[in-house]
């Protein structure tokens, strides 16, 4: 406590306002403050680091993966399209992986990548390419490929990089891609080193654009959730990107209070030892 109390009066007033907000923790259901984590920094939270994301699977506004594979009435809604996100889009994504038209691990959010994927998979095969997929495009994959296995819903592989932005092209920069949910640690224009990453709710988003390293800390707690946050490097007032044992035990389940939460520690350890403060962060999509 006296050391965490040191380390503020040295950073001044304003600075000490900002460390008021290190807000970052596992996200729970809800946007109020977060309860307490229960051991192992779980919750229940089912919520996605994407705007705009649509209800979870099964509820009234998404067919559920069980809806009919019948031709779509002209005019009807198709059954998935972009900006959907749900367990039936992650049953798609990894059957669209089988058929080798994607590359990424299944996320759930049908984006700009699954779009592209579905246009690719109709054209093959004589479907309007419309990007969005109606029974007809449904039937057609489910027939072409197996039942996904637990393993590939959720695989444990580590995302496909994202290209980076424009931004990120010169001296050293943490390139964080909320499309692909990776970070690139990048040195004028070379990647070094890069790890899965997950981002706040809708209600509590991580901001997006052009930053750079504030302060590090090897060990840190959330004055706000009490929660762990080791290798934090802030960034943008109270978010930071740090480790988070709650997205390595459930991965994309969850979602941070707008941090950039990592789940690979050792990787995390290494490029908290290479940062400076001052260097560049840029989250993008």
């Amino acid at each position: 406590m006296q050391r965490k109390k040191a380390f503020i009066r040295t950073l001044g007033l304003a600075a000490a306002v900002a460390l008021a907000a290190t807000a970052c923790g596992p996200q729970g259901a809800g946007a109020g403050p977060a309860a307490p984590s229960a051991p192992g920094g779980g919750s229940s939270s089912k919520q996605d680091d994407k705007p705009g994301a649509a209800s979870p699977s099964g509820s009234a506004a998404q067919p559920s993966a069980s809806a009919p594979s019948g031709s779509a009435a002209p005019g009807a809604k198709p059954l998935m399209a972009n900006g959907d996100e749900n367990d039936q889009v992650r049953e798609l994504q990894a059957r669209l992986r089988q058929l080798k038209l994607v590359s990424t691990a299944p996320t759930a959010f049908y984006g700009s990548k699954t779009t592209a994927a579905v246009k690719t998979f109709q054209s093959q095969h004589g479907l309007p390419a419309t990007g969005s997929v109606d029974g007809a495009t449904w039937q057609k994959v489910q027939g072409l490929t197996k039942a996904p296995t637990p393993e590939e819903l959720r695989p444990p592989t580590t995302n496909e990089v994202d290209a980076p932005d424009p931004r990120c092209m010169q001296g050293r920069v943490m390139c964080i891609s909320k499309e692909s949910r990776t970070l690139a640690w990048m040195i004028d224009g070379k990647v070094v080193s890069t790890m899965d990453v997950r981002f706040g709710s809708e209600n509590t988003p991580t901001r997006e654009g052009l930053f750079q390293v504030e302060w590090k800390a090897k060990e840190w707690t959330s004055t706000l959730y009490h929660t762990s946050m080791p290798y934090s490097m802030f960034f943008s007032q109270g978010q930071a990107v740090h480790y988070s044992s709650d997205f390595a035990a459930r991965g994309y389940d969850g979602a941070s209070h707008g941090c950039v939460n990592v789940r690979d520690k050792k990787k995390l350890s290494e490029l908290f030892d290479q940062v400076n403060v001052g260097d560049k962060v840029v989250v993008y999509w």
